[in-house]
């Protein structure tokens, strides 16, 4: 069955507009497949950077040598661009040179196109991220019905393209597939780091944390290295698609927690891999951190797909009153609480006081479509 992915359809129309659009997402979470769609309806050229004979056709900033490379194409994919040397100059310089042109480059690294691609195409760009599936994409595809009896699926196997279809055991073996050999390899390779089994060990007690505000100086202690070598870890980790993460809210109260951050992972399949648990939700402690971490992310993509641009939060005070996650957005703030089972409504007091006019909603499985 195709899904049909949202990202496809907002490119589609920035095509010609006399922006390079760099598309970000990390490893196998269908980029390659989205781009070749649009070579193909384009009749287009789609070049893999990772191939050798690529990546020396374009080590050169000759006009003419350039030229033979694009030939009379209205469109031309440049996929994996971060594996060129000085992707930045070679995307600013097909940019200007051929401006009749529409170039799409794809990374699943951000952290290098950030710093070797978007500076040098500061005004020339249009940048977007593609997720794994979303919610509103699969409703697309299987109708609300049948969207909501996977939910449990969902949240034990997460939605990479390559798994949300497959019997149960499939996507066990797929989801160890794409965390032991895809997962890590732009963070090691392009962000510099040095100890991959860090990187496992990081994420292995941020998985077991969500939902909790995560101490740097815990992680440092248990994992035997500095303060300063978690943060960039975390820093290239949240730039590869991996995890992402909220800032706590801090505006009126002086007991409101503020410089303390929650981690999530982009997919809860993955988080579930690295702990090595797709038990089902009877059998599991950790529902209401899975829900949690489900609801915050799928908003992230509901958000970034249909180009609602929020400040994200979570707010909690010191003497433990909380709310899962918070928006603000032309200065009206949306609080929403994630639980599995339906629970009335009970906002904090002290929040509501605080910020009168501040809406506030139960998220649980049985209204999840309404925030999706």
């Amino acid at each position: 069955m195709q899904i049909e992915r949202i990202q496809h359809s907002i490119i589609r129309q920035q095509l010609f507009k006399g922006k390079t659009i760099l598309l970000y997402g990390a490893r196998r979470t269908g980029k390659t497949h989205l781009v070749k769609a649009i070579v193909e309806e384009e009749h287009g050229l789609y070049l893999n950077c990772e191939v050798f004979q690529v990546q020396d056709q374009l080590s050169t900033t000759n006009t003419a040598s350039l030229s033979a490379v694009v030939g009379h194409y209205r469109l031309i994919v440049l996929d994996e661009i971060q594996a060129l040397k000085d992707a930045g100059k070679t995307l600013k310089v097909l940019h200007d040179t051929f401006p009749q042109i529409q170039f799409i480059a794809t990374g699943s690294s951000s952290y290098e196109l950030i710093h070797a691609v978007a500076e040098p195409l500061t005004g020339r760009s249009r940048n977007y991220i593609l997720y794994p599936i979303s919610y509103g994409e699969l409703q697309s595809a299987l109708g609300h019905t049948e969207t909501h009896a996977h939910l449990e699926s969902f949240l034990r196997f997460g939605t990479y393209p390559e798994v949300i279809l497959r019997p149960d055991e499939e996507k066990k073996h797929e989801l160890q597939n794409i965390s032991t050999n895809y997962l890590y390899k732009d963070a090691l390779q392009y962000g510099g780091m040095r100890r991959p089994e860090l990187i496992y060990e990081i994420l292995k007690l941020l998985a077991f944390q969500i939902g909790k505000e995560v101490s740097l100086n815990e992680i440092s202690n248990k994992t035997n290295t500095n303060v300063n070598t978690v943060q960039r870890y975390l820093y290239l980790l949240e730039h590869a698609y991996i995890i992402t993460s909220l800032g706590g809210f801090s505006r009126n109260l002086r007991n409101e927690i503020g410089k303390s951050r929650k981690y999530y992972f982009l997919d809860t399949g993955i988080r579930n891999a690295l702990i090595n648990n797709f038990n089902t939700l009877t059998l599991r402690n950790d529902v209401g951190q899975l829900w949690e971490n489900y609801c915050v992310i799928e908003r992230i993509k509901r958000n970034a797909h249909h180009q609602i641009y929020v400040n994200a939060y979570f707010w909690r005070t010191y003497d433990q009153k909380e709310i899962d996650y918070l928006e603000e957005m032309d200065g009206q703030l949306s609080a929403f609480e994630c639980k599995w089972d339906h629970q009335p409504p009970k906002p904090p007091k002290v929040f509501m006081d605080a910020y009168p006019g501040s809406t506030f909603q139960v998220i649980s499985r049985q209204n999840v479509f309404e925030f999706l």
